[in-house]
């Protein structure tokens, strides 16, 4: 058939092999499915057959996997995606050396690492300011990443403790209608902090910090009036904040401090007719040096690939909804 074409492929060994096919070679199957080609695994050899852009795409892809697995990494779908877009957008990074840097090593041993080119740019971000903004939607790791690089301020001794800031407000609720005394009426709206320290320190280290106030973990509301010194302060969900909670929070930096500022303005929460803190900041800030916006997009989602798809047809509905 005109056009078509058959390229072969070596893998070094039995290691790479397995990591590379997956379980019953169900990564070859979701390549072969992503890519419209035929792909047959002999041993160490894969060949791929099929029309020849679809070929070569597919061969671009299959190296940056291949790379990945030398390295000793299992691939998975998230990955075989990730590294899909980057040969589909005929980007020059590569999948290796935008994972190449291990930020920090969870309490597992994992080693945890920027996942996305825009994750990359987000920690550089954090290691070359004072005060970072990460917008973007659900899934790209905004608020865990900065827990990460919180931990690894302390770690090193760069920061004395960290300081984790939500707004208690979302879908309308209030915490004086919730039952419980104060602390159980916030915890819900901080889980997600809690969560991310858990992975990164373990239960028993988080716990003990806190215990010790070397992680506090609080409502936005408890911020006024305080100067947070040799501090690493993450605020979350902050397109739930006013722009007056938001001057509060940004002026309680004190000296030799970070901040990170995290939320999605597409999810705000607050009344209808209220200003976001975080839509107006953009402005406000927009030319102050030593800050930094980072913005992530569907591109960087790291959860599971449905939340992508997901991400796309929002973004699509809502461009249809404002042409109408």
């Amino acid at each position: 058939m005109v056009g078509c074409a058959e390229v072969r492929l070596t893998v070094k060994n039995n290691g790479d092999a397995v990591n590379l096919f997956g379980h019953l070679d169900e990564n070859l199957k979701f390549i072969e499915e992503k890519s419209a080609t035929q792909i047959i695994a002999r041993s160490g050899e894969i060949i791929v057959r099929g029309e020849e852009e679809a070929v070569d795409r597919t061969v671009a892809l299959l190296r940056q996997l291949i790379a990945w697995t030398e390295q000793g990494n299992p691939v998975t779908i998230s990955d075989i995606n990730y590294a899909w877009h980057l040969v589909h957008e005929n980007s020059q990074a590569k999948l290796v050396d935008i994972r190449a840097e291990v930020v920090l090593t969870n309490a597992r041993g994992k080693p945890i690492r920027p996942k996305t080119a825009g994750q990359c740019r987000y920690i550089q971000a954090i290691k070359d300011h004072d005060l970072v903004f990460a917008i973007g939607p659900a899934g790209t790791g905004k608020t865990y990443l900065a827990v990460v690089m919180a931990v690894r301020a302390l770690r090193s001794r760069e920061i004395s403790r960290i300081v984790l800031v939500r707004p208690a407000v979302e879908a309308g609720e209030k915490l004086g209608f919730l039952p419980g005394d104060i602390q159980e009426k916030v915890d819900p709206y901080l889980r997600p902090l809690y969560d991310g320290l858990f992975n990164v320190l373990g239960a028993e280290t988080a716990q003990r910090y806190m215990e010790r106030n070397i992680i506090e973990v609080a409502p936005l509301a408890y911020m006024r009036g305080r100067t947070l010194d040799d501090s690493f302060v993450i605020l979350d969900e902050a397109q739930n904040t006013t722009p007056e909670q938001m001057k509060m929070f940004l002026t309680r930096l004190g000296l030799g401090s970070k901040a990170v500022v995290t939320g999605d303005v597409t999810q705000v929460d607050l009344p209808k007719g209220q200003t976001s803190g975080l839509i107006e900041v953009q402005t406000v800030l927009k030319d102050v040096e030593g800050v930094a916006f980072q913005y992530l997009t569907g591109e960087d989602v790291i959860r599971h690939p449905l939340v992508q798809k997901i991400i796309e047809a929002y973004e699509l509905f809502g461009a249809k909804a404002k042409e109408k």
